[in-house]
């Protein structure tokens, strides 16, 4: 079966019902070394890519995974990216924010981040938490610092997406391509693979009482991400909504998204001038005697 991106990407402005949205698809490949073999090729079209996207250093690929508590964001990231050069390529994972972020705007640490011209970019979580976990949980909103005319839940959530549009609007006119994907795994899944993680002794440090609180606030979250999918999935960014309970179909998925973006892009290696090839040459020939 062909992989077709665009199946999974949110159309811009489109209102988005993640009930709606599939968990689990048909599988791609027969057999484990079927699926082992196509992820083979992926990678590495995805090194031979990224070596051209690296030499060429005219653009930046900035890729942000989003997903529930064992959506399988790190075992992507891990599996899809094995294959590309660690010098080209940097994963920030980013968690509850430290005092000296909360001293800025909620764009700032992230910001910091962000990969140069010629490197891919990975954002495990990312600015979007300030529009997902700050929107279920209120109360972190009210513990930011903020001045207390800024705090209206009514306008904040709208403010916020906006600031998060202007900035990949800005990134994209300098040159930063912009991939985001949600890993969507159903609730009946996450409660699999928690127990997974506490019957499995070498699975045990996954897996914290965290988790299993911010499971109630399932609906919640739901709702938050489908606000946010509606008004910040672009032309220039859009969001891909990946069906995330098969781990395997999920990584394919990914990679092939990773893949076409980076085909898209208007990318060479560099052109050798008369001058620079005459130095070789004369170097060729010392290196001939």
């Amino acid at each position: 079966m062909t992989i077709h991106p665009k199946t999974f990407r949110v159309a811009p402005g489109k209102r988005v019902n993640l009930n709606r949205w599939p968990t689990l698809v048909d599988p791609y490949c027969k057999s484990k070394k079927q699926y082992m073999e196509l992820l083979h090729q992926h990678m590495e079209k995805l090194s031979s890519l990224q070596n051209l996207h690296y030499a060429s250093n005219k653009y930046a690929l900035l890729l942000i995974f989003q997903g529930m508590d064992a959506a399988g964001k790190d075992g992507a990231i891990r599996h899809v990216m094995s294959g590309v050069n660690p010098e080209g390529c940097e994963v920030f994972s980013f968690k509850q924010p430290s005092p000296e972020e909360l001293e800025h705007d909620f764009l700032w640490r992230t910001t910091n981040r962000l990969p140069e011209r010629g490197r891919i970019g990975i954002f495990n979580r990312s600015y979007y938490e300030e529009v997902l976990v700050v929107r279920v949980h209120p109360e972190i909103l009210r513990s930011q610092g903020l001045p207390e005319e800024l705090c209206d839940e009514k306008d904040i959530w709208e403010q916020r997406y906006h600031s998060i549009r202007d900035l990949e609007e800005h990134l994209h006119r300098n040159g930063t391509r912009i991939v985001k994907i949600f890993l969507h795994i159903s609730r009946e899944e996450q409660r699999k693979r928690f127990l997974e993680r506490i019957n499995e002794p070498d699975k045990n440090w996954k897996f914290s009482t965290s988790d299993i609180h911010e499971r109630k606030y399932w609906k919640h979250y739901m709702s938050a991400y489908e606000g946010g999918f509606q008004a910040t999935s672009t032309h220039h960014a859009p969001w891909y909504i990946v069906p995330a309970d098969d781990k395997e179909n999920a990584r394919l998925i990914v990679s092939q998204i990773i893949l076409d973006v980076l085909e898209g892009l208007k990318m060479a290696y560099p052109k050798t001038t008369a001058k620079r090839r005459l130095e070789l040459e004369a170097i060729k020939k010392q290196l001939a005697k």
